[in-house]
């Protein structure tokens, strides 16, 4: 015992070891992957900005029309809240910038647009343009193709042709202004809004990053926006509404029981996890002091034989173990054969031979009907057998 222990000791020493060595790389793997994870989101937070992003360096933001206003002189100040919109647009002549804002009730909207001199609606859909521009409706979609601005308006005289996009309707729009004329429709309408103007244009076609450089796009964007010394471009933040949500939420639909329950639950999987996973490497294997007796061995594969109608192999193994017991009790050798076994058995018990042996070897049985008699001739012939071994004694 004393010089086991070291050496015992000695060789858990180093399996304790790696499995730490393991656990740490584990850990330093998910850190860094971890670490990598957030810096790529970091890197690409400003980057991945939803579409009509001024903030967007992506295909679909607009960031390249806001820095080419900056580089003109135009101050753009970027807001993402109605508080922030309305104190800008209080400073001085400012042009907002609109997109669809689903969020914001129509009093909103109007109030947040009655601060601007110019309001761009680069978004449009068919309520912002009843709120703003009477009279016009959405029409559609452009077919492929630029459209000259045929119109009046400076602003895309100057600019020159561009591919609209979506395109708008005028049915009953009094000093509202069409330009770019296709099918009927208009890809750009501008209209009066007292002292002020209003202009509807599908901002996503034609003042996205990767569609800016295109025909006249980025000259009709400018020329739009930065009519004034400020552009207020407003973003709709995911939080910023004044509607009032009715809808119960999944946390109130729920019993306050239940998130309590769910957390002992995740605790009790963890303790488990750990209980149960506590112990790592191979398995050992250990010998136990188990013992089956040879005829349960025999009687079971008899029963598997019987269950897959298999009744010859049923009956060689209800042969083997009546040979078995019956060299046993014949005082025979382990090396005696079947033939052997079977005479000693017909001379013991006055039996004819060829009886015996057919009991012990030759018969075959071909259904179960058979095999319950065979199993029952065995039974009697070890009786016999035993009867004639070891007879009983007479009491007189």
């Amino acid at each position: 015992m004393t010089t086991a222990a070291p050496a015992e000791l000695a060789s858990a020493a180093p399996r304790r070891g790696r499995r730490v060595a393991a656990w740490i790389a584990i850990g330093v793997a998910l850190l860094v992957i971890g670490g990598a994870g957030a810096a790529i989101t970091a890197a690409n937070e400003w980057a991945a900005r939803g579409a009509l992003d001024p903030a967007s360096a992506g295909p679909a933001g607009t960031r390249a029309i806001a820095e080419i206003l900056r580089d003109n002189g135009v101050e753009v100040e970027i807001v993402r809240n109605r508080d922030a919109a309305a104190r800008a647009l209080a400073d001085d002549d400012a042009t907002l910038i609109l997109p669809d804002t689903p969020a914001l009730s129509d009093d909103a909207v109007e109030a947040l647009a009655s601060g601007a001199r110019d309001v761009v609606l680069i978004d449009p859909r068919a309520r912002t343009l009843d709120l703003f521009l009477p009279g016009t409706s959405p029409a559609g979609v452009a077919p492929s193709g630029t459209a000259a601005p045929a119109c009046d308006l400076p602003e895309a005289e100057r600019s020159g042709a561009v591919e609209p996009g979506s395109i708008f309707a005028i049915d009953d729009a009094d000093g509202v202004t069409g330009c770019y004329p296709v099918d009927g429709a208009y890809g750009l309408v501008v209209g009066a809004r007292g002292d002020d103007r209003v202009a509807a244009v599908d901002g996503r076609t034609l003042f996205s990053n990767e569609s800016l450089a295109q025909n006249g796009n980025a000259a009709l964007a400018a020329n739009l926006m930065g009519r004034h010394p400020l552009v207020v471009w407003y973003v709709p933040g995911p939080g910023d509404t004044d509607l009032q949500n009715t809808d119960p939420s999944l946390g109130e639909l729920t019993p306050p029981w239940v998130s309590p329950v769910m957390v002992l639950l995740l605790i009790a999987g963890v303790a488990a996890a750990i209980w149960r996973g506590r112990r790592f490497g191979p398995l050992v294997a250990e010998r136990l002091p188990v013992m089956v007796r040879v005829s349960e061995t025999t009687e079971g594969r008899a029963r598997l034989y019987a269950r897959s109608r298999d009744a010859v192999h049923a009956a060689d193994q209800l042969r083997i173990g009546a040979l078995e017991r019956l060299a046993r009790l014949l005082g025979l050798g382990p090396g005696t054969s079947a033939p052997e076994i079977a005479d000693a058995a017909a001379g013991r018990t006055g039996l004819d031979r060829g009886a015996v042996r057919g009991i012990l070897i030759d018969d075959l049985p071909r259904s179960d009907a058979d095999l319950v008699e065979l199993s029952s001739r065995l039974r009697h012939l070890e009786d016999a057998v035993h009867a004639a071994v070891r007879p009983e004694r007479n009491p007189r």
